[in-house]
């Protein structure tokens, strides 16, 4: 057995997992490796690198060409032109980033699942934001991987008008700490991103879940970076417009996105839970609109 499989083994043992990457000092850890992670010294960057190549997976040929000077440069790099075609579909949502898809269902009674019988409730997860306005709407749960593309993107055309950052805690976001951790979405620190799309006639929202190691997020549109140290606003209202695969932001490292979307949001064809799924690819079909149904039929 290679050492890689060996470590592989290892962290498939969901307890010792759970234990490895939740019953640590998270906060401070993750603001250790913030600062680590910017240190340019190339005695550190090419081995630390080379470490997360051999363990990690990373896809170097997708990814714009280095050198990186740095491993937070890495955790954010950018694609090659035409490595995620965008798909052009009127009619369905893509992904906003590259993920495994998690949970997916209804908003019942203000209930979502972040793992099955591990319900969580709306209101904890976005506060103020009218939670009523998503009852019977559709959630996605979307985990990107330490050694994903980290960068997300607009799943429509459309218009970014309301953003809140909660401050919070930085659990591990992975399935073991899913499946231990009641409410663990509701606990991390987290960013509220509401557009309106299809012309005005529909609400998506992106919610982006920080994680231990992780708690970073930038958004283009702001200029901001929202950190576990953020002192800012807590809620800003924009008008910023965005087309169907524009780059919005990323995460400083591998986290979590939920997609809220409108009632009678269905999953494309052929796609399931557990499924890895890439930015720009297909992955929402929304309710087909009585005007719309008027318009197929008439020709």
């Amino acid at each position: 057995m290679t050492k890689k499989h060996w470590l592989d083994r290892l962290l498939a043992h969901e307890g010792l997992n759970f234990l490895l990457t939740n019953r640590i000092p998270r906060i401070a850890l993750t603001r250790f490796m913030g600062r680590v992670s910017r240190w340019r010294h190339p005695w550190f960057v090419k081995p630390a690198l080379w470490l997360w190549q051999r363990w990690g997976r990373l896809n170097w040929q997708e990814a714009l060409p280095g050198p990186y000077a740095s491993i937070h440069e890495c955790f954010v790099r950018a694609l090659r032109p035409g490595a995620r075609p965008i798909d052009t579909d009127a009619s369905t949502w893509c992904s906003p980033c590259d993920a495994i898809l998690g949970e997916y269902g209804v908003i019942t009674r203000a209930r979502l699942y972040q793992a099955k019988g591990f319900p969580y409730d709306l209101r904890d997860f976005i506060g103020p934001e009218d939670p009523a306005h998503w009852e019977g709407g559709t959630f996605v749960t979307l985990r990107i991987t330490a050694s994903m593309y980290h960068r997300f993107h607009a799943p429509a055309s459309g218009r970014l008008n309301r953003v809140r950052y909660f401050s919070g805690d930085v659990w591990n976001v992975n399935p073991p700490a899913l499946k231990r951790v009641q409410g663990l979405f509701c606990k991390n620190e987290r960013v509220w991103m509401r557009m309106t799309v299809n012309e005005g006639q529909d609400t998506l929202a992106l919610v982006a879940v920080a994680a231990v190691l992780v708690a970073s997020v930038r958004l283009h549109a702001l200029d901001v970076v929202y950190h576990l140290r953020h002192h800012g606003p807590e809620a800003l209202d924009c008008d910023v417009a965005f087309e169907k695969g524009e780059e919005m932001g990323w995460f400083e490292h591998g986290s979590t996105i939920v997609m809220l979307a409108p009632p009678g949001t269905q999953l494309v064809a052929g796609l399931a839970v557990g499924d890895v799924v890439q930015m720009g690819q297909a992955l929402l079909r929304p309710a087909l609109k009585a005007v719309d149904a008027q318009a197929l039929a008439d020709g």
